[in-house]
């Protein structure tokens, strides 16, 4: 493998993904400030369907994810050398798949009350309502598995396009379902919906969309997959396939993300105190609105945003190119991928991190629902995320060497030592006041996150030896002067234009933020690259190679 320079089907590959990631994610972000037009940012029944929404994808995460995400690539790559191509192998594990998420859908669906009593901390009428949400959003399981499971086949046999731009469709129809939700049945700065006045039409079509929006996620996978030709049907019948050594690395994996949400069940838990002291706060005189679980949740949805479009882009192809490189016992070749990967990430990671700690107000007015003090909330729960979105990045693609190994024991450790700390921090935060809970587990997140770098280093050192950490950490030194430079620059230019005013232009309306996200983050981003060049930062070059080769082409 060429140390320097990225394959041409990385680069291609990389470029596809991240350009549907990246589609996905504007989506998103219209999504989200829809809904908070539609039901409010931070009050209401706004953290009651966030709640609902969130607990599929998590009970999905802790049952299965990191079975379908982190170890079938390796495994499906192994049985396509098959006369197969793997073909009975995946149409087994598929099947397998399938029936399992099946179940458990419908289980956790109909113990909907009994987990949400568990879960949360809320009064009862909160409580009701949140259980509706449930039983419309809970089957929403099944489809996020059955996502994962095709998209991993579709990854393994080098389809790296589809499973990353089927997001777009959900965020489709749930951005056509809040439309016709504001057309239909009104919005929170008219109606101040609250569990009093909500009614069943609201219901159906705010969480009824939502959830055809993932179904259909699901289902356009399977035009792609059939496209591969392999054959695959329903089979039944697990042995002679390989299936056990799935299963001895699957374990591990169950045990790590079972530890993982676990701790983040916790936090939900923690959240969900702020969310039913909300009630409290806006009764005081002058009313007070304090930070709850959907800003910890919006907030998160976008310091992941640079991790989704560089990282998981470029860090499916280069689990891809580790699995091999594993399977051909080139462990030069597993080492010199992390050591690229971690560099030519973290020049897309550490300049996202400098843009959302300054123009968190900005952005926050975008999610605000037309309340600038709801948008100045969600700002400061961001910057406390983001000054760690570079960390958890490289977190994610330290642990993908381990998994790349069907080693998932070593993730498992790390898993419980972390979830120690975060359960500790979570903790700790629940002993604040209600209206700094939500901030407490934001540094609480950033703490772990950065704590996350040093173990998987230490136990990533021990496995594969010296992988390049020096260059590593030189080349994100010089990232973070740059970062500074231009975080310098568009802090100027923010005061320029009101940012830390109550009054000044960058609060005024939604437009005028908009107009100083735009011109502050074009700053930044020049002097950013101008202090890369000045630093010599080389893997710029590769970060942009593909976008660079794809202009080139068309010229």
């Amino acid at each position: 493998m060429a140390v320097q320079n990225p394959a041409p089907s990385t680069a291609r590959s990389s470029a596809v993904m991240a350009a549907g990631t990246m589609v996905s994610r504007v989506l998103g972000l219209v999504r989200t400030s829809l809904l908070a037009v539609a039901i409010g940012g931070s009050f209401g029944v706004t953290d009651l369907f966030g709640i609902a929404n969130v607990l599929p994808n998590f009970i999905y995460l802790l049952v299965a994810g990191g079975v379908f995400n982190a170890v079938l690539v390796p495994q499906i790559i192994k049985a396509s050398k098959r006369e197969d191509r793997g073909a009975e192998y995946v149409s087994r594990i598929m099947t397998l798949s399938l029936v399992f998420l099946a179940v458990i859908a419908l289980v956790v669906t109909v113990a909907a009350p009994l987990i949400l009593s568990v879960v949360v901390e809320l009064d009862e009428q909160q409580l009701a309502l949140t259980t509706v949400f449930a039983y419309w959003l809970f089957p929403q399981i099944f489809f996020y598995g059955a996502y994962a499971v095709i998209g991993q086949v579709l990854n393994a046999n080098g389809r790296f396009g589809a499973y990353m731009w089927a997001p777009v469709v959900n965020n489709v129809v749930a951005i056509s379902g809040l439309i016709l939700f504001i057309n239909l049945i009104g919005r929170e700065s008219t109606e101040r919906f609250s569990p009093d006045n909500w009614t069943n039409s609201a219901t159906v079509i705010l969480a009824g969309s939502t959830t055809l929006g993932v179904a259909l996620q699901a289902l356009v996978l399977l035009f792609p997959l059939k496209k591969l030709g392999l054959g695959l049907r329903p089979t039944f019948g697990f042995r002679g396939v390989g299936l056990g050594e799935t299963a001895r690395v699957a374990k591990w994996t169950i045990i790590t993300m079972l530890v993982g949400n676990g701790a983040y069940l916790v936090y939900t838990n923690v959240a969900s105190i702020a969310t039913k002291a909300r009630p409290a706060y806006l009764a005081m005189d002058p009313p007070q609105l304090i930070a709850g679980q959907v800003n910890l949740e919006t907030a998160a949805m976008l310091y992941i945003i640079p991790h989704s479009v560089i990282t998981l882009s470029l860090a499916t192809v280069l689990f891809n190119r580790m699995s091999h490189a594993y399977v051909e016992r080139n462990l030069d070749a597993v080492r010199a991928t992390i050591s690229r990967g971690l560099r030519v990430i973290g020049v897309a990671t550490v300049f996202s991190a400098a843009v959302m700690v300054v123009l968190a107000g900005p952005i926050g007015m975008w999610f605000g629902g037309g309340s600038n003090a709801t948008a100045a909330i969600q700002g400061q729960v961001l910057i406390l995320l983001a000054v760690s979105s570079p960390f958890l990045s490289a977190t994610f693609l330290m642990n993908r060497a381990f998994y790349a190994s069907e080693d998932a024991k070593t993730p498992m450790v790390m898993q419980l030592i972390l979830a120690a700390l975060g359960i500790s921090l979570a903790l700790v935060a629940s002993s604040l006041p209600a209206n700094h809970i939500v901030y407490g587990l934001a540094v609480a997140y950033s703490i772990g996150n950065i704590a996350a770098v040093v173990l998987s280093h230490i136990f990533l050192t021990r496995k594969l030896g010296h992988y390049g950490a020096a260059r590593v950490f030189d080349v994100h030194v010089r990232l973070t002067v740059a970062a500074l430079a231009a975080a310098a620059a568009g802090a100027a230019a923010l005061a320029v234009l009101g940012g830390y005013s109550p009054d000044g232009f960058a609060w005024s309306s939604l437009i005028s933020a908009t107009v100083v996200l735009v011109v502050c983050a074009a700053l930044m981003a020049g002097v950013y690259f101008v202090m890369l060049r000045l630093l010599k930062v080389r893997e710029l070059d590769e970060l942009l190679e593909p976008v660079l080769a794809k202009l080139a082409r068309r010229a």
